[in-house]
């Protein structure tokens, strides 16, 4: 079975994105270098915050980039075991695809265990779940608004 060249670059993009993940969760990528990253935006702006509400501010920043990076993870996952009609809704699929986001973010909390600076959270892997089912959502939602855009014309 010879793979489409679609199916090659969803899978591609889908390697490439998780392979990002994995370099995300490593030491460089710590809660000091958002908190160094956050406290120059907010520099820039010229807003000062106290220590407190600086690190409430740089983790709910990293719990929305778990939410982010998981969301664009199950999105690709979802096109990679697509079929010729694109993002038309299937459930088995969807349900597939947060399986796997979850099991990939399990093993990226295995992989901060090893990473000095790092540690593994069991809220995260629940966060980073929560996006790729959260993109399925955005799925389910875009094919019934898809459905519904396709009805219209054809009614006319």
């Amino acid at each position: 079975m010879i793979m489409a060249p679609r199916m090659i670059f969803w899978w591609l993009a889908t390697l490439a994105w998780a392979a990002e993940i994995f370099y995300l969760s490593t030491p460089t990528f710590s809660g000091s270098f958002s908190q160094s990253l956050l406290t120059q935006l907010l520099d820039s702006l010229h807003l000062s915050v106290s220590p407190d509400i600086l690190d409430v501010l740089d983790s709910m920043l990293r719990k929305f980039a778990h939410l982010t990076e998981y969301a664009i993870f199950g999105l690709l996952l979802y096109g990679s075991f697509g079929q010729k009609d694109g993002f038309r809704w299937r459930p088995r699929q969807a349900s597939w695809c947060v399986v796997v986001a979850c099991a990939y973010s399990l093993t990226d909390e295995l992989h901060q265990v090893f990473s000095p600076g790092r540690h593994a959270s069991l809220i995260d892997c629940g966060i980073d779940t929560t996006g790729a089912a959260i993109a399925m959502l955005l799925v389910y939602g875009g094919s019934r608004f898809c459905a519904v855009i396709s009805k219209r014309r054809f009614a006319q």
